[in-house]
């Protein structure tokens, strides 16, 4: 029988031009038939993975368990802990995950059917008898997680370890047992169960104040949890461990898992602090899942052409007709490579830009250590970038300069710094001294300084960072949520200890604000975006000397808008806030200078204290204004803070 034929049109991108093919489909072959032929399905199987993990003690099977961020395994009592209970740690907005390191199939894309799986495991959450004592719940609590890969570590405090960022789409399933109440993540108590897909906002909650069991009672509680992936519907359930299950699940619904799963998935826990130290103990785990696969049939189609070209290639039995060359043909090739040789060196040896053809042969550059900063070709940076697509921009200003989010041939994630030519002509820098000072820059090294990793002088400055997924501190401190009182400090004193560090080495940094700094796991700050517009790397003792001077008030008006939660300038206040900061001291009400957002935890003794650091940072500097070493001394409490003058605001001086 035939078949009616159907024309389709093609187009086929070249480099410049576009070409049109016209094929004869016959009409009964679908597009999907068309593009999946090769997917069909075979005999169906039944994918199963069972873990089992009685205790956490070590051994060869406990081995099998990764883990992620501040996340351990109790030699003596073989548990899973997170965080790290170790006296000697700081408990307080610490996250960490423990997972099984090998993925599991949960997910099958030919029929885009979930897996069904079935998870038990019994917790106890232990506080600090301090806290106990005072009735103080801790937090933040623990989650079952399904996550897509083994290096994330998320976010401390509400976020239980879960998610990283909320702008970025991360597939992951997590069942929340949630043991603070914050109202910015639409928790509804202190004390719930919460289902979470691909953000921290659960979509369903159960709330634990009429169930038989409390997540607050300090014992050792059990959950079930069990999803049927052909119905799409999962049930989780609670109760005390060496209990039977439940009749009645504390919660349940239908459950589309599809859009949150990829083939593969890790499974395991995760956990976080906040103010309080509270410890997530896994003591023991089963898990199940089944999934319908099908197996991959051998087509019926055979390309001989290709069987016989591989003979030819690899067969020691196929027989060789070739003639051996000829002599001519030999001394033509090496002429012809001599020439290709010679003219490839004079390209490379002419001045950049007098060779047009540099954009078709890039220049072969020779492998350099990460450590040790590069030049990068503009082609790099504009394919790490997407041609600087506006949908990788994280930050802009006035001034021309723009940061974009990239990644590298390598998979590696960079910050891209763009400065344009119009910009560095307005302040006369020469391009060999921002050189100069990158390679200043990158001869150190402090783990709250960023890393350098190159730079490009085509077209316009450039210059490469290394990536921080959680962001700038602007957008912890002046964003949604309210960032509290102990990561402030410590971003305070991180970046006081790198300040005081770069000085020591006869360098400034130039550009300190909110935006130059970035968040690493558990708030650890990361001094980058060095000014390079007006700042030169041999510009005499004299320049150093201003450079350093300018740091330090621009640490002293960082510390104000940290303490105060606001920026320096905004249009619906009355005042700017070094303005504001040196009224409340005039008046010594410098307590009311502290952001009222934070909560009773905060250490308000270390807050005006920092406050008081901040406002000696935006003296005059001959009224006394400190060096960095001063100021990290000042914080550490090593020496005592010189009394501030009551004659008003200072003259800025930056």
């Amino acid at each position: 029988m035939e078949s009616s034929i159907s024309p389709l049109l093609l187009l086929i991108p070249s480099t410049k031009t576009y070409f049109l093919l016209l094929l004869q489909i016959p009409l009964q072959v679908s597009v999907h038939g068309l593009f999946h032929t090769h997917l069909h399905r075979g005999i169906p199987t039944n994918v199963t993975k069972h873990l089992y993990f009685p205790n956490f003690i070590p051994n060869p099977t406990t081995n099998h368990i990764k883990l992620l961020g501040s996340a351990i395994i109790s030699q003596d009592k073989g548990f899973i802990q997170i965080p790290d209970p170790s006296p000697t740690l700081n408990h307080s907005y610490q996250s960490g995950r423990a997972i099984f390191s090998s993925p599991i199939r949960l997910f099958e894309p030919l029929t885009l059917a979930p897996a069904s799986f079935n998870t038990t495991f019994s917790f106890h959450f232990t506080t600090d008898k301090e806290l106990v004592a005072k009735k103080t719940k801790g937090g933040n609590g623990l989650a079952f997680v399904i996550v897509p890969d083994e290096f994330t570590v998320g976010r401390p405090g509400p976020w239980l370890g879960i998610l990283n960022d909320a702008c970025d789409h991360y597939k992951v399933l997590a069942i929340e047992f949630d043991t603070t109440r914050d109202p910015e993540v639409g928790d509804p108590n202190d004390d719930h169960v919460g289902i979470n897909l691909g953000s921290i906002v659960s979509s369903k909650v159960a709330n634990l104040s009429q169930a038989k069991v409390s997540l607050h009672d300090h014992l050792v509680l059990r959950a079930w949890i069990k999803y049927d992936g052909y119905k799409r519907w999962i049930e989780v359930s609670l109760g005390l461990d060496g209990d039977e299950i439940p009749l009645n699940p504390i919660l349940s619904s239908s459950l589309n898992l599809a859009p949150f799963l990829n083939e593969y998935m890790f499974v395991g826990f995760s956990a976080s602090t906040g103010n309080s130290a509270q410890i997530h103990n896994i003591l023991s785990w089963n898990f199940t899942s089944s999934i319908q696969a099908f197996l991959h049939l051998p087509s019926k189609h055979i390309c001989h052409k290709t069987v016989a070209r591989q003979v030819s290639k690899y067969s020691s039995t196929a027989v060789n007709h070739s003639n051996p060359p000829s002599s001519f043909l030999i001394f033509v090739c090496v002429v012809g490579l001599v020439s290709l040789t010679l003219f490839s060196l004079y390209c490379n040896n002419k001045p950049q830009g007098e060779s047009s053809l540099a954009s078709v042969f890039p220049k072969k550059r020779r492998p350099v250590p990460p450590s040790i900063p590069r030049q990068f070709t503009y082609f790099e940076v504009c394919r790490a970038t997407r041609c600087f697509s506006q949908a990788e921009v994280l930050s802009n200003d006035l001034r021309g300069v723009v940061l974009y989010k990239g990644t590298l041939e390598n998979g590696c994630r960079v910050t891209i710094k763009r400065i344009s030519t119009k910009v560095l002509n307005s302040f006369r820098v020469e391009w060999r001294r921002i050189v100069k000072r990158i390679f200043s820059i990158t001869s150190i090294s402090h783990p709250c300084l960023a890393s350098i990793r190159g730079w490009c002088t085509e077209k316009e400055m450039i210059i490469v960072y290394d990536y921080h997924p959680n962001g700038s501190l602007d957008r912890w401190l002046f964003g949604l949520g309210v960032l509290p009182w102990a990561p402030r400090f410590k971003i305070i004193t991180g970046i006081a200890e790198a300040l005081c560090f770069l000085h020591s080495k006869e360098l400034v940094h130039g550009n300190l604000k909110t935006s130059s700094i970035f968040l690493g796991v558990n708030y650890q700050p990361v001094l980058g975006d060095y000014e390079f517009n007006r700042l030169q790397g041999d510009s005499g003792k004299f320049k150093i000397v201003c450079g350093k001077k300018s740091d330090v008030f621009q640490f002293g008006m960082l510390v104000l808008e940290i303490v105060a939660g606001r920026r320096k300038l905004e249009s619906d206040k009355d005042k700017d806030l070094l303005s504001f900061a040196w009224g409340l001291h005039e008046r010594g009400e410098k307590l009311k200078a502290v952001d009222e957002r934070l909560g009773p935890c905060t250490n308000w003794e270390q807050a005006v204290r920092a406050l008081e650091v901040g406002l000696s940072c935006t003296l005059s500097e001959n009224n006394g204004r400190p060096s960095m070493e001063e100021v990290v001394q000042f914080l550490n409490m090593q020496k005592q803070i010189p009394e501030l003058p009551l004659s008003g605001p200072p003259v800025r001086s930056e």
